[in-house]
């Protein structure tokens, strides 16, 4: 068996409405999974499943189609890859709040962060499947896009840390 995290973007705000993360764990437990753990009501869960990373995110989708209706996007990393994406952080003496991980399903092209606007005091780097942010005066303020980052989600390194730790438990 894997230990997997689960991080469903665009949960609970715009389009795909409210999952309730008594739903989410009843969707992964049905899907097969055990040992099943969300944290906070934006769509993480870390749980064990002894199928491939591929097919274990399509379980996890197909059930959320069913339940939404349209599909709600997954970024899928096993514990030692999450555990990765903190040890990785570019940015450890800066506050963990201002720090984000933007999770992707494939690596970020070489130039992504070329791309990127609206940018005023972030700094950004490039990571095996995330970009990382470190938000100056905050997220909330911050008018940076990064094309790149479209299809990811995005996540304090507080969250990481604590879902590395849930997963190691």
């Amino acid at each position: 068996m894997t230990k997997y995290i689960a991080l469903l973007r665009a949960v609970n705000v715009g389009g795909t409405g409210k999952l309730s993360m008594a739903d989410l764990k009843a969707m992964c437990r049905e899907a097969g999974f055990d040992h099943v753990e969300t944290y906070i009501a934006s769509g993480n869960v870390v749980f064990e499943a002894k199928n491939s990373p591929a097919k274990v995110k399509s379980a996890l989708e197909a059930k959320l189609l069913a339940y939404a209706g349209k599909p709600v996007g997954v970024l899928l990393r096993s514990a030692s890859e999450m555990k990765a994406v903190l040890e990785g952080n570019p940015f450890p003496k800066h506050p963990p709040n201002f720090t984000v991980a933007i999770f992707l399903d494939e690596p970020p092209p070489p130039d992504a962060l070329d791309h990127a606007v609206g940018g005023a005091d972030e700094e950004m780097r490039l990571g095996a499947r995330e970009i990382y942010v470190r938000y100056g005066a905050g997220m909330g303020r911050s008018k940076l896009k990064i094309p790149a980052a479209s299809q990811g989600t995005a996540r304090n390194m507080n969250t990481v840390a604590k879902l590395v730790s849930m997963a190691q438990d």
